[in-house]
């Protein structure tokens, strides 16, 4: 039985452990599919370093009761957008925080996000890939971390669940050319959280890329036929030799 180390990347206001509760269903389904061809999948889940205060959390109302003012929400992020500027904050902590989790599980084979966590996991799988050029000096310092983290291989796949682009203009040469890892997207129909047309933006600069629509909002469908596309994708890429896709 071959292990296949996936990383996974939660969604913002969610942590780890969350995130794990959550897609708990997903991963037994994912584990049953892939036991015939020899695949154990063994999912990794970081915790974002960005803790959010409750006024962070979008429809967060204040606690009528004083002793409950002081409450700190178990509700983390990758980064956090600056309104005036429109570039992201903490995000070399936050990409510090995903290189050390590849470091500790000895590297890692896919990745897969949801919400920001899907943002963060295309950042990720780009900034894996061995041919795309890094800008020198701090502004690359967080991809040649992640690169070393990782063996300097790519990843071999991606998932991302109501992802969306970044819209940094610093962060667009991981987008620009289009990322070659295979990807797959899943896009709700019903999600008002994020718009599809935003997650339409990240799918066109995926080259390799196949679009999974689904009948719900804002989550990861964990029912066997939204898992079986995952499972595909780990089973035609996760035990491959990535290196080979690209110009090293």
């Amino acid at each position: 039985m071959r292990t296949v180390k996936i990383l996974m990347l939660h969604g913002y206001t969610q942590s780890g452990p969350l995130f794990q509760a959550k897609t708990r269903a997903l991963e037994k389904v994912l584990a049953k599919a892939l036991s015939p061809v020899s695949l154990a999948p063994s999912l990794i889940y970081p915790t974002g370093p960005v803790r959010l205060l409750p006024h962070d959390i979008p429809g967060y109302s204040p606690p009528s009761d004083p002793e409950s003012q002081d409450y700190q929400p178990d509700a983390w992020a990758w980064w956090r957008k600056d309104d005036g500027s429109g570039e992201y904050l903490y995000l070399e902590q936050g990409m510090a925080t995903v290189a050390d989790a590849i470091r500790q599980a000895g590297g890692i084979d896919g990745v897969c996000g949801f919400s920001q966590g899907g943002a963060a996991a295309s950042l990720v799988t780009a900034a894996l890939e061995p041919d795309r050029p890094v800008p020198d000096g701090k502004a690359g310092e967080w991809v040649r971390r992640l690169r070393q983290a990782n063996g300097g291989l790519p990843a071999k796949f991606v998932a991302v669940y109501s992802g969306f682009r970044p819209v940094p203009a610093s962060l667009q040469f991981l987008y620009e050319p289009k990322i070659k890892t295979p990807t797959l997207h899943f896009l709700g129909s019903l999600d008002t959280i994020v718009d599809e047309s935003r997650s339409r933006e990240l799918v066109d600069r995926c080259d390799n890329v196949t679009v999974v629509s689904f009948p719900g909002g804002h989550h990861v469908p964990i029912s066997k036929d939204m898992v079986m596309p995952l499972a595909g994708l780990v089973k035609v890429y996760g035990a491959g030799d990535p290196v080979l896709e690209f110009e090293l």
